[in-house]
This record gives structure tokens, C-alpha cells and sequence, in this order.
């Protein structure tokens, strides 16, 4: 099964032409249709991800799919942040984060349950129900990030961002058995994700290795004119 790639297998494969964009989606469609409704990881999916993928596959992220915490604003995918205050907002722009995967030819495959608000630990909070531990479903799978590193546990996704403000991308990933990279505050942009606390918040990759959350998080990071507080370093 091609979604159980790492990253970077993903595109090593993609561009010696040894899988196709095609197969790759396939495999990623039916272990969602097999696993989401028990695990409730993804609040909302895109159905034209596939077409998206192939008009980017010249790109260095070649058409990946990556989940999306849903704070992240996604204009296309409604961002709810869990919330029933939210449901059903459809973005009017881009959260920085995301463009930057867009513009670097990932795909947004969809967007992911979290602890509303991000206020909790466990993604037992959400207006949309808890999500399980794609390791056993008899236990939590942290949070808040908690549908983005399910997502990535039970290979609905090939990597996957979400967001920490004391713990929320670390304690999910390991409670799930990946990896959580909570970059230095100021190292990636806030901008256009819903805060939990705007000085303490930084958005990060939850992938299957460290070599994938290296190479998303070289994509993300950087200074934002939109961010006051991103480093110049």
C-alpha cells in the first residue's frame, strides 16, 4: 500500500516515475473509507485532491497529500476548528503555512480533528466527536493535534501539520508512535491559524521520521511579513 510510504520514499518514488499519483491516491481513499469512520480523524476531505495533485507533481512536494489540523485556514476546505461556533466556515485566505505547502505542489488532503479551540489534550474535546488512537481505538490519541497525528499513525496521510502551544504536537505523536516537530517560536508563521495562545503558538510537522518533518519544516519556516514575531534566522 502506497500511503504507508514515508515522505520522502514518496518522492523519491514519484520522481524516478516508479509509482504513480494515481496509485498513490487510490491506496490513500480506501484506507480512509476503511478507517475514518472509526477513528474520526478527518472532519472534511477533498475530493479533488487527486486532480490538484497532478497539476503539481513538477513541484518539489510533487502532489503529496498532507492532513491539516483544522485551525489552519483553508480557502476550498471549511476550518472549523473543531468547533460548532465554526461549522461549516469556508475561508476567505490562505493561513501562510498551507500556502507555503500549496505553493511548494503539496495537496491539502483534508483538514483534521482537534481539541476545540485547541483547549485540551486528548481530542476528546471536539464538537464532532473524540478521535481514537489508530494503534488501539480503545485509547486517546492525545492532543490537540490529535487527528494530525492519527492521520499519519494510521497512513490516511503521508505526513501531516498541526499546531502546539504546550505540548499539542509532541504528545500526540508519541502517544501515537511518530514523530512531532515543535519548532522555536517566531520560526514558523501564526499567520491565518486560529490561536490558542497567539505567544506561545507554533505550527509544525507530524510525520512517520525525522527526515520527513525535516524537509516539510524547511518548507514552512522563514520570516512572514503577515507575522511580526517570525525570525529572520
Amino acid at each position: 500500500m502506497l500511503n504507508t510510504l514515508t515522505l520522502k520514499k514518496a518522492l523519491t518514488l514519484l520522481e524516478k516515475k516508479e509509482i504513480s499519483l494515481d496509485d498513490l491516491y487510490h491506496d490513500l481513499w480506501k484506507v480512509y473509507e476503511e478507517k475514518n469512520q472509526l477513528l474520526n480523524v478527518y472532519l472534511s476531505v477533498d475530493k479533488d485532491a487527486l486532480k490538484k495533485a497532478k497539476e503539481n507533481e513538477n513541484k518539489p512536494l510533487k502532489g503529496i497529500p498532507i492532513a491539516v489540523k483544522d485551525n489552519f485556514l483553508t480557502v476550498g476546505l471549511p476550518t472549523t476548528a473543531s468547533s460548532k461556533v465554526l461549522d461549516g466556515y469556508l475561508p476567505q485566505y490562505e493561513s501562510t503555512v498551507t500556502k507555503k505547502i500549496k505553493e511548494a505542489g503539496g495537496v491539502v488532503f483534508g483538514k483534521t480533528n482537534m481539541d476545540a479551540w485547541a483547549h485540551g489534550s486528548s481530542t476528546e474535546t471536539s464538537d464532532y466527536g473524540p478521535t481514537k488512537n489508530p494503534r488501539n481505538p480503545k485509547f486517546l490519541p492525545g492532543g490537540s493535534s490529535g487527528g494530525s497525528a492519527a492521520a499519519v499513525a494510521s497512513d490516511m496521510a503521508i505526513a501531516s501539520l498541526g499546531t502546539e502551544t504546550a505540548g499539542s504536537i509532541r504528545q500526540p505523536a508519541a502517544w501515537c508512535g511518530v514523530v512531532g516537530l515543535k519548532p522555536t517560536y517566531g520560526r514558523v508563521s501564526r499567520y491565518g491559524i486560529i490561536a490558542m495562545g497567539s505567544s506561545l503558538d507554533s505550527p509544525g510537522p507530524i510525520t512517520k521520521t525525522v527526515e520527513d518533518s525535516a524537509i516539510l519544516l524547511n518548507i514552512i519556516a522563514g520570516k512572514d511579513k503577515k507575522d511580526a514575531t517570525t525570525s529572520t534566522t
